[in-house]
């Protein structure tokens, strides 16, 4: 069937009136109908919210606000397009780090300015013939089916010829997300013998990180760069190698070049500056710090959590008029927001405490018992450390431990967190406190693990419920108990057969698993058998 423009809904997001209507005379001659405008970020955003738009054009530079890359995150984070539909980057004159870190958001076609309508069109098909072939493959993979989407994914290669390669990348991608490295390997050893292309060496060190070869995936990483080094998801897979092996100069040191070849991207900014500031490099942290919450401003990604991130470096440089004023613009980006305004009066507590305002620090002091008390646990477990210290330092010790020690049974498994209230605990001189519970609790999750995971084996499924969800109940956000309780619940659905019970409790815990962040790899072959056994039992779920 001939493509045409005529039934599409199309938004044009352009900040400049006669560009807009340039656009739209172009898309006019084209046969398009359902054409609509907006002029900036919150415009494009509101009419999204409003209906669904076939093709989404969007300038990158906007003026003031939200720029097209950041329209594009929010509408990917909201679910405001489809999977099916098209969003299309225009621009001129953009610099190339606005290109990479615009590249990096995966937009469907980057399109430069100028352009005429037969260009325009030509893209627009090629983008729209691309996304329809590949359609029921997405379909699947936006809706969580991963089992449906491997098998659509075979169909197409074992009936086309064309295109192949990109199928073949789409197959090897979906067999890492489900576990399957051994088919991800032979497909990436495949293409790789008929071509050296970037894409699938990099998929060969991400299933060596996944089988914890450390040293090897830091090989194949460093090797691409020199290769490919505008590749940047690379250089955030070397740093997580390094980071494995607790080589965290290495893994900062690997994400300040990024940044300096990419500076835009929000999260590799962020990580750069919790890895520096672990490292204690804090003029690294502070400039990286900065980088986010000036990138968040217009973000959908901002969070308090930056902002606090921000003035913690300020404190540490004791520079408190500045950790101060940090906190200020945090009141004013987070208006009405509990979780700002907890963490705010957290810090204010220590930094009034250390320049003296003894009567501005228990204020704060105060205002922290009565939103702690509001909010109770829809507290995030980094502003609890923060908490915790606030306790500390107001010589609150019995609230402190109990804080400290609700997170240590609950992210005892998160080397990275745990390290975090180390730190805090030894800023307080409470060493001793934190150690013996880490250790404490390291002990009993082995033994509990232990004890289930043999019940288990030997078949004795009640017992093993039993003790892990004894488990679960106080230690409610750990992974590896969730993890365990996940794979029992779907080898009950096989043993019991399916009932409206164990099917609801297995999807339950896997998407507890999911939450608690369970790495994919681990949970893909659960999803998988899951999805298998709701396939013949859809009314249950």
């Amino acid at each position: 069937m001939k493509f045409t423009l005529t039934n599409k809904t199309i938004l044009i997001i352009e900040d400049y009136p006669i560009m807009r209507k340039s656009i739209k005379d172009m898309l006019y001659v084209l046969g398009a109908q359902y054409i609509f405008e907006a002029e900036n970020g919150t415009a494009a955003i509101s009419a999204m919210n409003k209906q669904k738009f076939d093709i989404v054009l969007c300038d990158f530079n906007l003026g003031e606000g939200k720029n097209g890359q950041q329209i594009l995150e929010e509408a990917k984070y909201n679910k405001l397009i489809s999977y099916n539909a098209l969003f299309i980057i225009v621009s001129a004159h953009q610099s190339a780090t606005d290109v990479l870190s615009t590249l990096e958001n995966k937009p469907d076609e980057y399109l430069a300015k100028p352009f005429n309508a037969q260009q325009l069109f030509r893209r627009i098909e090629q983008s729209h013939q691309r996304k329809q072939w590949l359609s029921g493959i997405e379909k699947e993979i936006n809706k969580g089916n991963l089992s449906r989407a491997i098998a659509k994914c075979d169909d197409l290669l074992k009936n086309n010829t064309v295109k192949r390669c990109q199928l073949l990348r789409i197959r090897a991608d979906l067999a890492i997300r489900v576990g399957d490295f051994e088919t991800a390997t032979t497909i990436y050893v495949q293409i790789l013998e008929q071509r050296e292309l970037a894409w699938a060496r990099l998929g060969t060190g991400i299933i060596a990180f996944f089988q914890n070869k450390y040293d090897q995936a830091i090989q194949i990483f460093r090797d691409i760069i020199i290769q490919n080094p505008m590749l940047m998801d690379c250089y955030d897979w070397l740093a997580k190698s390094y980071e494995a092996i607790e080589r965290i100069d290495d893994a900062e040191a690997t994400l300040l070049e990024a940044t300096e070849i990419s500076p835009h991207s929000f999260f590799r900014q962020k990580k750069l500056a919790l890895l520096a500031d672990k490292t204690g490099n804090i003029e690294i942290a502070e400039k990286a710090y900065k980088a986010v919450t000036d990138l968040a401003q217009y973000s959908i990604h901002k969070s308090p959590h930056d902002f606090s991130g921000l003035a913690k470096i300020y404190s540490r440089q004791h520079k408190e008029k500045e950790a101060l004023q940090t906190l200020d613009d945090m009141h004013h980006h987070f208006t009405n927001n509990p979780e700002a305004d907890l963490r705010i009066a957290a810090l204010e507590t220590e930094i009034y405490l250390i320049i003296g305002e003894n009567q501005l620090s228990e204020q704060a002091f105060q205002k922290v018992q009565l939103l702690n008390s509001q909010l109770k646990d829809r507290i995030p477990p980094d502003l609890l450390v923060d908490l915790a210290k606030a306790y500390y330092i107001n010589n609150e010790d019995k609230h402190a431990e109990e804080i400290i020690s609700s997170l240590i049974y609950n992210y005892i498994d998160d080397n990275g967190f745990i390290d975090e209230i180390r730190h805090m605990q030894h800023d307080v001189g409470k060493d001793d406190f934190s150690e013996n519970l880490i250790q404490q609790t390291k002990q009993e999750l082995i033994d509990i693990n232990n004890q289930g995971v043999e019940l288990f084996k030997q078949g004795n499924l009640k017992e093993a419920f039993a003790i892990f969800e004894k488990a679960v109940e106080k230690m409610p956000n750990n992974k590896s108990i969730i993890f365990n309780m996940a794979k029992i619940t779907l080898h009950d659905l096989k043993v019991s057969g399916i009932t409206e019970a164990n099917l609801l409790r297995a999807h339950r815990y896997i998407q507890k698993a999911k939450q608690v962040g369970v790495a994919n790899d681990k949970l893909g072959s659960l999803q998988i058998e899951f999805e298998r056994a709701t396939q013949t039992h859809p009314s249950l779920i």
